[in-house]
């Protein structure tokens, strides 16, 4: 298992592999910093964490619209389904919470919804920061980050409204 550091305009953010796939991003404020899980991993810039950094770099640039890395995290099927329809949002556009229940055939679990973006272990790459209130204000992104959130949808071109 291996990581690697990645400065982005939102912040350091720490990419992990296993098995050739990107499992998790974590921002740099969170538990990865400590000593004990960050001892587990091998800090190391491999052929999957070298073209993450790159295509982050096409991205905060604005010259990338698609990831193409293999990722892979595991969820309820639930979880599954929503970080599904989160991965068809296009680059520069937003759903909401209600949108995303709907796509997925269960118009009544917006809450649900937002516990599964919440959930996501690959912000960024499974954009749950396109998802945005139904009267485009920001909620929640990475739980109370909603600063980072920001960013990423100025850097998109995506309208929304700081409450």
């Amino acid at each position: 298992m291996y990581y690697t550091v990645y400065t982005a305009p939102i912040g350091a953010l720490y990419i992990l592999e296993k098995d050739g796939a990107i499992i998790e991003v974590k921002f740099d404020d969170e538990s990865f910093l400590v000593k004990e899980q960050r001892d587990h991993f091998k800090q190391e810039d491999t052929p999957v964490l070298k073209e993450a950094k790159k295509q982050l770099d096409e991205y905060f640039k604005g010259d990338r619209k698609v990831f193409d890395l293999p990722l892979k995290q595991a969820g309820s099927p639930f979880q599954e389904q929503v970080w599904e329809a989160l991965s068809t949002i296009p680059y520069g556009e937003s759903k909401s919470y209600a949108d995303i229940a709907e796509a997925i055939g269960n118009p009544k679990a917006v809450r649900a919804i937002g516990q599964a973006n919440r959930r996501n272990a690959l912000p960024i790459f499974i954009p749950c920061h396109r998802v945005i209130g139904k009267d485009r204000t920001l909620t929640g992104y990475a739980g109370t980050k909603t600063g980072m959130k920001a960013i990423l949808l100025e850097l998109e071109g995506i309208p929304f409204v700081q409450k």
